[in-house]
């Protein structure tokens, strides 16, 4: 194996680990983090292959985004929800 193929096969890998991140819905920040702790994998080198990936598929990330900050807010929302009943309940005692 040649230094080239080295170098795709491990790009190729961290494509793949990336694609498997989105499907735990996680961010760019959360799956550079997960990847350099979990798979040893240099913060650059996920960033890179991720700006790659935004660029050849556009669309997808764009609709990514706008359904995770969606997600994020309804989970917030809840949150927020169980925080203000927590208060109303501790306030009846």
């Amino acid at each position: 194996m040649t230094m080239g193929d080295a170098s795709a096969a491990y790009i190729r890998l961290v494509q793949h680990l990336i694609e498997k991140c989105l499907l735990f819905n996680m961010n760019q920040e959360e799956c550079v983090e997960t990847l350099s702790r979990h798979a040893n994998i240099k913060p650059v080198i996920t960033t890179v292959v991720w700006q790659e990936l935004e660029k050849e598929n556009k669309g997808f990330f764009e609709a990514y985004s706008r359904e995770m900050g969606n997600r994020r807010s309804r989970a917030q929302e809840a949150e927020a929800e169980h925080i203000i009943l927590q208060m109303i309940n501790a306030s009846d005692c």
